[in-house]
């Protein structure tokens, strides 16, 4: 889910300077905000861009909202929630309005809880829900904290709060929203929100299909990160294209996902080598970060629920045999509700 918090920090950490305050105008200012804007720009100095923000804040005399948003998104990138915590409170202290507070409290409770990990404990999920809830007081408006609030609530057992909350995300939400399927999945299930779920993706494949990973109705998916200029994944593609054929006609999906900049060479590509299954080009990366990939070949196999079960990276792996045992699984799922089904229909 750290792709979701990502795209609100990222949306609201651009600034503009209509309104000058005195500092703005202080030479040492000036230079150690334009040194973070120009370290920021390279994913490899991203600390260092965190420390000119603070240097031009302690300049501010701790008054600058600007660089402190800058901190908080940078922050959330190297994956220093503590120190998110503490810049969220910097900048709640300074806030003016209620939506920025509301803000503050958001990236508060968003630091908490994605700084908790996989197996957070109750008291970091109590101090999340309450940075949530006061978040939501300010703003309740906020679809991103009614959805994330509910994953809390679910993670604390407080299940019917939980579904209250996802339904508020999507009275508050569009129906195009890429997480509401998902929140509709977790009111008919809260204990799914417990589960290690994989990013939702909601693409238009090449073949003009709208691919949802939430819409896959008890199957199983295998997404499968590659580029056509990647010699181990071209080693890898007999592979793949063996999986795709012998599970056809069973509960499975799969979705290549391309990081090929030439859209032309990528076709030309899929087409000669008849990769007739669902093929996505990841122009800017986005769905690539969502799953935090960093080098290709990578797989994720997924199950018929949609919690994330394996993370396979590279060439020369039993990817296979880890999607006969989902397949299967999802089988007797099936076979399980038709029996409930005809079972229903002939009382």
């Amino acid at each position: 889910m750290r792709a979701i918090l990502l795209a609100v920090i990222l949306s609201t950490a651009t600034v503009s300077f209509s309104q000058q305050p005195d500092y703005k105008s202080d030479p040492k200012f000036q230079k150690a905000w334009k040194e973070g804007e120009e370290l920021s720009r390279h994913s490899n100095q991203l600390i260092f861009a965190i420390d000119a923000f603070r240097k031009a804040n302690k300049i501010a005399n701790g008054q600058c909202d600007e660089c402190l948003r800058k901190m908080l998104a940078l922050q959330f990138k190297v994956g220093a929630y503590k120190d998110a915590i503490g810049t969220a409170a910097a900048l709640e202290a300074i806030a003016r309005t209620p939506k920025e507070k509301a803000y503050a409290e958001g990236m508060r409770a968003s630091a908490i809880f994605t700084g908790a990990g996989d197996k957070p404990k109750p008291a970091q999920l109590e101090e999340a829900d309450a940075a949530y809830k006061a978040s939501l007081s300010l703003n309740p408006n906020s679809k991103d904290a009614w959805y994330e609030d509910g994953r809390v609530l679910a993670m604390l057992n407080k299940d019917e709060e939980a579904k209250a909350a996802f339904q508020q995300f999507l009275d508050h939400a569009p129906v195009s929203d890429k997480y509401a399927t998902r929140a509709e999945h977790f009111i008919e299930n809260p204990a799914m929100a417990r589960e290690k779920m994989a990013p939702a993706v909601k693409v238009v494949t090449a073949q003009g299909e709208e691919f949802n990973l939430d819409d896959m109705g008890g199957k199983v998916v295998l997404i499968d990160f590659w580029a056509t200029w990647c010699g181990p994944c071209n080693e890898e593609l007999p592979n793949v294209k063996r999986i795709a054929k012998d599970f056809a006609g069973q509960p499975f999906v799969l979705l290549s996902v391309s990081w090929d900049a030439d859209a032309n060479k990528w076709q030309e590509f899929i087409n000669k080598n008849e990769m007739t299954w669902n093929q996505y080009r990841d122009k800017d990366h986005e769905l690539s970060k969502a799953f935090g990939v960093e080098a290709i070949p990578h797989y994720f196999t997924i199950d018929s629920d949609g919690v994330l079960k394996a993370e396979v990276l590279g060439s020369g792996n039993d990817v296979e045999g880890k999607l006969k045992k989902l397949v299967a699984k999802a089988k007797a799922a099936q076979a399980a509700q038709a029996a409930k089904a005809a079972t229903s229909s002939g009382n």
